[in-house]
């Protein structure tokens, strides 16, 4: 059982897989639609039921596509600096907040994105943002003193 004692290793480890399935997840959403609509772009997809290509994917897909561009930004950052601040044996304790906080507020970020809520898209993306600054602030302690 994982505790908020746990090492930063351990919850950085936990958070990037839990970051993979929300991305799988994601990547589901959009096939979940793309089959149940059997509205697919790609010649070779539509091809498979016997349908012609779409002029462009569905609204779903779009949204989702597009949150899934801002994982593609924000996420690599996540695991990077992660990696750093398990190297530089930041701080375990804040490690436990940081990187959970930072793990719901992206899974929280792509909930808003694909309702389309707005102030509270911005408001994820604001906590996951301040997560990554606040990692930032860790590495450079542990690296200073």
């Amino acid at each position: 059982m994982l505790r908020t004692t746990g090492s930063a290793l351990d919850w950085y480890s936990l958070c990037v897989v839990v970051l993979f399935l929300k991305m799988f997840a994601l990547s589901a959403y959009q096939g979940f639609y793309r089959i149940s609509r059997r509205e697919f772009v790609n010649p070779e997809d539509s091809a498979v039921f016997n349908q012609p290509p779409a002029k462009e994917d569905l609204p779903q897909v779009q949204r989702a596509a597009k949150a899934w561009l801002n994982d593609l930004e924000n996420i690599p950052i996540f695991i990077g600096l992660g990696i750093a601040y398990v190297l530089t044996e930041a701080s375990p304790g804040s490690a436990a907040w940081l990187f959970s906080t930072f793990t719901i507020a992206r899974i929280l970020h792509t909930l808003m994105y694909l309702l389309g809520l707005q102030p509270w898209r911005l408001f994820t993306y604001a906590v996951g943002i301040l997560c990554l600054l606040g990692m930032s602030w860790n590495i450079i302690s542990a690296l200073l003193y």
